[in-house]
């Protein structure tokens, strides 16, 4: 009997491993970075926002955000590459935030708030492009030449190829592409699960955690069944 209960727990313990790390995705995605002399932008740079859909910490050290133009490669340079550092923690429910692209220095267009990270070197298209987030490093793939089990999520905007099945609509420099439940929703179909926003909020560590995805969902009768062979 013991060894069936901590095979069942095993078993538990590893679906929800799998299921954490699919968890974490791309929440938001803006590339109008900086406007320019004679157009207005939401932010001073590019960003890309992510979200831990699971209740359990995540590490994503040594995770990659990757760029790709609309009919690019993933990671094209190492400029289109940000490595998360080592030990990096994306809290259950949270966000992590990274700031993208050249610093505008238009005294009037207002800061990227409270990023977490910063990579200068990735200049977005604010119109069309992709991002994939990947759990190592991509570098210079072509669409469908990942390597084998390290392509996270990915999403494409406007004219971008590569997306799960539609991309979203193209983005300008004051909108954004943002996902549904405030990150929850993912069906896998960009154009399903990104909206096009005017003047985005982007969300960062220490912003408020989603309510919705820490609501505690009732156990089901298998794991309610093993608890109490520990009351």
């Amino acid at each position: 009997m013991k060894k069936i209960v901590t095979l069942l727990l095993a078993m538990t313990l590893c679906a929800s491993s799998a299921f954490a790390a699919n968890a974490v995705r791309i929440s938001m995605v803006y590339g109008g970075g900086g406007g320019g002399a004679t157009t207005a932008a939401s932010y001073n740079q590019d960003f890309v926002e992510l979200f831990n859909a699971s209740g359990a910490a995540i590490n994503i050290g040594g995770w990659t955000i990757e760029y790709g133009s609309a009919t690019g490669n993933w990671g094209s340079s190492a400029g289109n590459i940000f490595t998360f550092p080592a030990n990096t923690l994306i809290q259950p429910c949270h966000y992590l935030l990274v700031a993208l692209g050249t610093v505008s220095t238009n005294p009037v267009v207002p800061n990227v708030p409270s990023p977490d990270f910063s990579n200068t070197s990735t200049n977005m298209s604010g119109s069309n492009g992709k991002v994939a987030l990947f759990n190592a490093v991509n570098s210079n793939l072509a669409c469908g030449s990942e390597l084998a089990g390290t392509l996270v999520d990915k999403m494409a905007y406007g004219t971008g190829n590569c997306p799960e099945v539609t991309a979203t609509a193209a983005l300008s420099t004051t909108t954004a592409a943002v996902r549904g439940g405030a990150g929850l929703n993912d069906t896998d179909n960009n154009s399903a699960d990104f909206a096009v926003v005017a003047t985005p909020a982007p969300r960062s560590a220490i912003s408020a955690p989603n309510t919705s995805c820490l609501a505690t969902p009732n156990a089901s009768r298998t794991w309610g069944a093993i608890k109490t062979i520990y009351r």
